[in-house]
């Protein structure tokens, strides 16, 4: 894991590096060069390597690391000068301390090449879009086989279940309304379920469930700070939610947001009176489930999501970096890149001498400038010998058993 270092540490990490002669790395075009800091650090660093840099020039950017005491320290810098026998860069903005893998991401390779393609169907919707889109928190590609008729029928199975054991529920559609309440706008943020076991008692402060499901306490929390909630009157938000509900006669409440891919097309809202004195349990939420997934592809089948389906066509991009664990890859500000979320799946070709990789990717992270979008990916399901043969292609190195410890490093 790269973690962040403090400005002091980052000014006691760049005095030692010089002070002690610490060996800096650079990897490029499969070629790794060794560098020595040889100024003392002011307003740039000037670097001596062991031999010629090949191709480099003005404005290159540059990924270094060095080894201080077991601990791989790297940072990203820009070359400002080239002299015969030296070169100057940037003072680095930051420094990371790289926890758990050996090896930098590098620059491509210039005869390396990457072909894109999104994985599975793509949508330009106008309902509104969550801020943590996870691929595998919608019901997108579910009951893909399954025949309209039979999912009317469980629509009618999973209703009558529901009547027996709420107070009494609802089903909103985002097609002709925008989210208003509180509850309808943290689910569509979150793209989570919003459960009160009890208006009794005190919020979730767990979730209970193999993947995220329902807004915890804390996440509740964090979404009023966003909406403009002081730190200091957090509690008393909290509280004042949970004793209006209370107020209003309510024991149990869930809302539950209908997911396509990234998009929120509504929710189901249930709920259970104080008279009932039953409150909700982690069996409603699994019939709830149930229920959003029937009828979010229950719609699917209708065709009421045809019109905004858009045509799946290879795309390029850059890549601005690559290891053997993900890359990053750069696009404009655009439709496309806008439909890139985390969490997003891709098709990619990696192209090389010799040998072509097929993979899939996962958008981990994405960075915004004020032109580009910049997105961290992982790879996913690679077989040992595509592994191998990425390493040696852009690290110009064999590939041993002491380098697999590298391939756990976060992208």
């Amino acid at each position: 894991m790269a973690t962040p270092i403090n400005r002091i540490e980052k000014e006691f990490y760049l005095k030692v590096l010089g002070d002690e002669k610490i060996p800096v790395r650079y990897l490029k075009n499969r070629t790794e060069y060794i560098l020595s800091l040889v100024n003392p650090v002011k307003t740039e660093l000037t670097f001596r390597p062991g031999k010629p840099v090949q191709g480099l020039h003005t404005g290159e950017k540059m990924n270094l690391s060095f080894n201080y005491r077991g601990i791989v320290i790297s940072f990203p810098t820009q070359v400002i000068s080239v002299k015969p026998d030296y070169f100057t860069t940037s003072i680095p903005q930051s420094l990371y301390k790289n926890l758990d893998r050996t090896y930098l991401r590098v620059s491509p390779p210039e005869d390396f090449q990457v072909q894109y393609l999104f994985l599975g169907e793509r949508y330009t919707l106008s309902y509104p879009k969550m801020s943590e889109f996870e691929w595998e928190k919608t019901g997108g590609e579910a009951f893909t086989a399954v025949a309209l008729q039979e999912l009317s029928g469980l629509t009618s199975q999973l209703s009558g279940i529901l009547k027996k054991i709420t107070s009494g529920y609802q089903i909103v559609l985002f097609k002709d309304k925008s989210p208003e309440s509180m509850e309808e706008l943290v689910i569509t943020e979150t793209g989570r379920m919003l459960f009160l076991p009890s208006s009794q008692g005190k919020w979730p402060q767990e979730d209970p469930f193999p993947r995220a499901r329902i807004i915890t306490e804390e996440r509740f929390r964090r979404y009023l700070e966003v909406s403009g909630v002081g730190p200091m009157y957090l509690d008393e938000a909290v509280t004042r939610f949970i004793n209006n509900k209370s107020n209003a006669g309510i024991l149990s409440d869930a809302w539950v947001p209908l997911l396509f891919y990234e998009y929120v097309i509504g929710y189901i809202h249930a709920w259970q009176n104080k008279d009932a004195k039953i409150p909700f349990g982690n069996e409603l939420i699994n019939t709830l489930y149930q229920f959003v997934n029937v009828l979010v592809n229950s719609f699917k089948l209708k065709g009421d999501f045809a019109a905004g389906k858009i045509k799946n066509e290879p795309f390029p991009a850059t890549v601005g970096d690559i290891s053997a664990s993900g890359m990053l890859f750069t696009l404009p500000r655009s439709q496309l890149a806008l439909a890139l979320q985390p969490g997003s799946l891709l098709a990619v070709k990696l192209i090389m001498p010799r040998r072509a990789i097929n993979t899939n990717i996962k958008v981990v992270r994405r960075y915004k400038s004020n032109a580009a979008l910049y997105f961290g990916c992982r790879f996913l399901e690679m077989n040992p010998e595509d592994i191998r043969f990425l390493f040696e292609c852009i690290y110009g190195k064999p590939f041993t058993d002491s380098d697999a410890s590298f391939l756990q490093g976060h992208v």
